[in-house]
């Protein structure tokens, strides 16, 4: 057997190119072929769903269509089309890092969705997903009952900037400051804030929660704070890993960040004005924590309870 400093200078890149002859790169042709590999590879790698996608099935699905540049709602017409070989190795690229090195979808994209909405991320800035989206979607109905009125409005620990957008499209008239402790959280944020053309209606504020931002009544608050609890941090799956830690991990309880929003809020609230905080799964941490407020739980089409409401006379 030959010695490894015997080998022909070109003898690894054809063990390479031969390796594939007969592997996915060969062998999988259409995009239902590259559909059922991605889903057995992910599953038999023990991925995780977290991130806006509920399985393998729409992870894959989303993977392999982006890759390939193909609209992202419309798979059918595509499923049995013939991949040529340089895109075969782009989506085998895309399906290993998903499965090896366990980076999100999103990560791997550059880009995330709330709803229609698309925005920039990278792995400097927590991947978007909130209930609050989907509250947003219907105006915050029926805590605000005419959106319009709402005129000065914040985002707290806004990240990407996702709400803060969404809070524009959902409040026509209304100025929105959007605050983060992280500059490369708000440089990512400028510039899914320009991609709407937005500049003018969204102020970016780096401040450790309140202590920077300039005081001033707001009409409504809205912060999804890290919450998660120590527990759960030292038990994250993989994926999240890649996330900031910034951005999850908030104490013992997962409240630390929540009791000085609490704490401070008053002093930023218009008379009539509506602090709302996504809590997740912590409403019974909440109400151990802070036994005598009596704050209004929310509900969104996809959980219940994760978000509370409070007015400014009810924190004071």
């Amino acid at each position: 057997m030959a010695h490894e400093d015997t080998l022909p200078d070109d003898a690894g890149h054809d063990e390479h190119e031969h390796e594939h002859e007969h592997g996915p790169l060969a062998e999988l042709v259409t995009v239902r072929d590259w559909l059922r590999y991605a889903v057995t590879r992910f599953n038999r790698a023990g991925c995780f769903f977290g991130h806006g996608f509920v399985d393998a099935w729409d992870e894959a699905v989303y993977l392999v269509l982006h890759t390939l540049a193909l609209p992202l709602d419309r798979l059918d017409p595509f499923l049995d089309a013939c991949i040529p070989g340089d895109e075969r190795e782009a989506i085998f690229e895309v399906i290993e890092k998903r499965a090896v090195d366990r980076l999100p979808a999103a990560y791997i994209t550059g880009e995330a969705w709330l709803g229609e909405f698309r925005f920039e991320i990278d792995p400097r800035v927590i991947i978007p997903r909130s209930y609050f989206a989907e509250l947003l979607h219907e105006g915050f109905s029926p805590w605000i009952q005419d959106p319009a009125s709402v005129t000065r409005a914040m985002d707290m620990c806004t990240g990407s900037g996702c709400l803060a957008i969404l809070m524009a499209h959902a409040f026509p008239h209304a100025e929105i400051v959007a605050v983060d402790i992280s500059p490369d959280a708000l440089e990512i944020a400028a510039r899914n804030v320009a991609a709407y053309g937005l500049e003018d209606r969204i102020t970016l504020v780096q401040s450790d929660a309140f202590d920077l931002v300039p005081e001033q009544p707001f009409d409504f608050i809205l912060s999804n704070p890290p919450y998660v609890t120590q527990d759960a941090m030292d038990d994250l799956p993989a994926e999240y890993r890649h996330e900031p830690a910034l951005a999850l991990g908030a104490g013992e309880d997962g409240l630390d960040l929540v009791r000085r929003l609490l704490a401070d809020a008053p002093r930023f609230l218009a008379p009539d004005g509506q602090l709302a905080v996504e809590v997740g799964h912590n409403r019974d941490l909440f109400e151990a924590a802070f036994p005598t407020l009596a704050p209004t739980w929310l509900s969104a089409p996809s959980g219940d309870e994760k978000i509370f409401l409070i007015n400014r006379r009810q924190l004071l």
